[in-house]
């Protein structure tokens, strides 16, 4: 690096580097640097050098007095030069600055934030944009720096407090440093979501913070293999760790403002797409991480408040390419609450509200206890088979009674009139009501794939989000082809599988179909209809798929088959792959947070430990070898919020060929095959576009899979890979059977129990040779 006297560098007879002497790379781009006095000079930097050595040249060059070590070098968008991206910038021509370091800017920071004068509102943007630095954080945090913006977020309101929360938001990106915040901070970022006044850029960062913290839990922390959910006891996080807090810690505080879950609900509906996005991320959050022991408290305020509705209304009222993913979270999250709930046992004895549910249903049917032969027959009298009231709703659990309850309760005489009806009849005739209802159950649940923790649609659902009003209409028809077709108690089967064929053909195509389209389908179609429609159905498909017992075989066979499809998708990201870099074109994406890349390919790989996604960004495809020796960079899965798709666009070719970095995000096109990896706050972590479809979806599922809240397919390919390996399993299970002609029960018939313990079971010694 040459200086000779005046404003700019003239170049000699070649290069120089840093100590005067002519490098032998022959030709090293030009920069410009920019002191803090104004005066600018092109000088030519040797890309080997480090940053230190840099600084260093250039204060001896230009006869600067103060220590190197107090200053640092940024480009024209202030981010910092450091010694993994100084070649880059030196190769694309970047305009530097010569500025004060990161201990210096975080001393004059803190300094200032302690003041609190009419200044505040520049030092915060200053200090939102540099927090997100590792350098600056560190020495932020070193002078107290974390009490003092906490003194500023209590007190302030307005833009000012706007900008003190983006700068919290920032902090908590990294993963130390923030495990100090206090009760009555979480209370006082509930109570600005809480409050109905609170402007946008104050509620969208706040609601961030609130996110990060539910997260931040012990279970969540690297290196964990315990979920949220889980019923073990959590680890006990390290000294100092942020993995501190988590779902109870703030869901307390959360109570204490009981119109906060309402509000952030109510923004669910905002005109701001972004606000409606962080509330819907929050709400996701909160369901993904809820504890056992405020589960059922924290979903039945979810019901309370009908999130499920506005959910719907997002699905139908947007253009809604920023939400899809989150919502596409939600409805995951739905799935394995509605698991959970089919999956947990009627207890009316040991649970007090399972007992209210079923008094309430006994008390609506209006009938008596004692039949009329003198035996106490209450609960067969309303459709199931024994008295036993957790075993007859062992298949469909909490999901069944709910169900039921809920259709009861939207029409408590119409469930009178029709239990009387029934009770009319000879026994024989008699149309099993509670049965029928726990049955809808049960074929809802396996139309929409209800068979473990894990979703694997990849389209809307707002059917599935009104189950009950589903329920409702479904349990209904039930009834009606029942009495149309002069059913008795031999040929239940026989209407289910009319049942079956009906759900199919009303919920078909849900995303685009119109919520009357299914009241007329299950409410106004013709028994003989059905009934012809179902025959052209079995002429294809054998009625043994419809049996009890195949059904849960099929259960079984698609949670397998949903782990077989996880494995190789994650083993499609051990072993790693080329993607061209890209840049989003969605409004979801924080600006700030963008780092225009400046080489068109990068390769990433998992590592084995699936903690972090090492990669290398370079101007052409090369053989990467195995191992992650080639692959310098990295991130960390667990910063991992959101994969969204579609949302990316391939970079003008003048950035690759001039290496401009200027161009008009609006006016680029979003690839199909992209895919953007997002932080909490919506920050870029990367942004690619894959060669091909099956390498899209190997990606963009394996990465939502990976995720601790278990995330969402994104790709139809997934999908039907799923679905075609859970045919094929099922087909190959049922040859032996349907090979031998031999006989499946539509059911299996249980037992009388013992009367008594006074019994053994004897060992049995067979004849090897008989």
């Amino acid at each position: 690096m040459s200086s000779p006297p005046g404003n700019s560098v003239q170049s000699g007879a070649g290069p120089s580097n840093a100590n005067g002497t002519t490098t032998k790379s022959g030709l090293i781009p030009t920069n410009t640097v920019t002191t803090k006095d104004g005066l600018t000079v092109r000088v030519r930097i040797d890309p080997t050098l480090a940053v230190d050595d840099v600084i260093r040249q250039l204060c001896i060059n230009l006869r600067i007095k103060d220590p190197p070590g107090v200053f640092a070098l940024r480009d024209d968008t202030d981010e910092l030069v450091t010694n993994d991206n100084l070649r880059s910038k030196i190769k694309a021509k970047v305009n530097l600055k010569l500025v004060n370091a990161p201990a210096i800017e975080a001393a004059e920071i803190v300094e200032k934030l302690s003041v609190k004068d009419a200044r505040l509102g520049l030092t915060l943007t200053s200090l939102r944009k540099y927090i997100k630095e590792e350098q600056f954080a560190t020495d932020f945090l070193n002078r107290d720096g974390l009490r003092e913006l906490i003194g500023v977020i209590s007190y302030s309101h307005g833009n000012t407090l706007a900008y003190a929360l983006t700068a919290m938001q920032n902090l908590m990106e990294l993963d130390h440093g923030w495990s100090s915040l206090s009760e009555s901070f979480i209370l006082k970022i509930v109570q600005i979501l809480a409050s109905e006044q609170s402007l946008i850029n104050v509620c969208r960062p706040a609601t961030a913070i609130l996110k990060k913290l539910v997260e931040a839990d012990p279970a969540s922390a690297p290196g964990s293999s315990v979920m949220p959910s889980s019923s073990k006891a959590p680890p006990t996080p390290a000294p100092g760790s942020v993995y501190k807090y988590g779902f109870e810690i703030v869901f307390e505080q959360m109570r204490k403002e009981k119109r906060m879950l309402e509000t952030v609900v109510g923004r669910l509906g905002s005109a701001d797409t972004t606000m409606a996005l962080y509330s819907m991320m929050l709400i996701n959050s909160l369901m993904a991480h809820a504890t056992d022991a405020r589960w059922e408290e924290f979903m039945s305020s979810i019901e309370r408040l009908n999130v499920n509705k506005a959910v719907i209304r997002l699905m139908s009222s947007h253009t809604i390419e920023d939400l899809t993913s989150c919502i596409l979270d939600y409805q995951a999250n739905v799935v394995r609450a509605t698991y959970r709930r089919k999956m947990t046992m009627v207890e009316p004895d040991a649970v007090p509200a399972h007992a209210e549910a079923l008094t309430f249903v006994w008390s609506e049917s209006k009938v008596n206890e004692v039949d009329g032969r003198g035996g106490i027959r209450k609960w067969r009298q309303l459709g199931f088979d024994t008295e036993d009231i957790t075993q007859e709703f062992h298949e469909v659990g909490v999901l069944g009674l709910q169900c039921l309850f809920a259709f009861v309760q939207k029409d408590p005489d119409y469930f009178s009139k029709v239990i009387q009806e029934q009770l009319s009849r000879p026994e024989e005739r008699r149309c099993p009501i509670a049965k029928a209802s726990n049955e809808v159950v049960d074929l809802l649940s396996e139309h929409w794939a209800i068979f473990g923790s894990y979703s694997a649609s990849t389209t809307f659902q707002p059917f599935f989000l009104s189950f009950e009003r589903v329920h409702g209409l479904a349990t209904q028809f039930f009834f009606r082809m029942w009495n149309e077709s002069g059913a008795s108690r031999g040929d239940f089967s026989r209407v289910v599988a009319l049942v079956r064929s009906q759900v199919k053909e009303a919920l078909r195509k849900e995303n685009v179909r119109a919520w009357h389209e299914v009241e007329k389908e299950f409410l106004e179609s013709e028994y003989r209809a059905v009934r012809d429609r179902q025959m052209k159905e079995l002429e294809m498909e054998d009625d043994v798929m419809g049996r009890v017992p195949i059904r849960n075989l099929r259960a079984k066979l698609y949670k397998d088959s949903l782990e077989f499809v996880r494995q190789q998708r994650i083993h499609c990201l051990l072993q790693g792959a080329w993607f061209m870099n890209a840049i989003p074109v969605v409004t979801n994406i924080s600006r700030d947070t963008m780092r225009k890349p400046t080489r068109p390919w990068r390769f990433m790989r998992l590592d084995n430990g699936m903690k972090y996604l090492h990669y290398v960004d370079s101007q052409a495809q090369f053989t990467v070898r195995s191992g992650l020796e080639d692959l310098p960079e990295r991130l960390d899965i667990s910063l991992i919020n959101e994969v969204t798709i579609g949302t990316c666009a391939p970079l003008p070719n003048i950035l690759r060929d001039q290496g401009d970095l200027t161009y008009n995000v609006s006016q680029l096109q979003a690839s199909s095959l992209s895919f953007a990896l997002l932080t909490a706050g919506g920050g870029l972590l990367a942004a690619q576009i894959a060669p091909d479809k099956s390498r899209w979806a190997d990606w963009t599922d394996g990465l939502n899979m990976l995720r601790r809240d278990g995330g969402h397919v994104a790709s139809q390919e997934t999908e039907m890979f799923v679905q075609a390996l859970t045919d094929i399993g099922l087909k190959v299970r049922l040859l032996n059977l349907s090979g031998d002609r031999a006989d499946i029960p539509s059911g299996i018939v249980q037992g009388q129990p013992p009367t008594n313990n006074d019994f053994f079971f004897s060992d049995l010694l067979y004849d090897t040779q008989g």
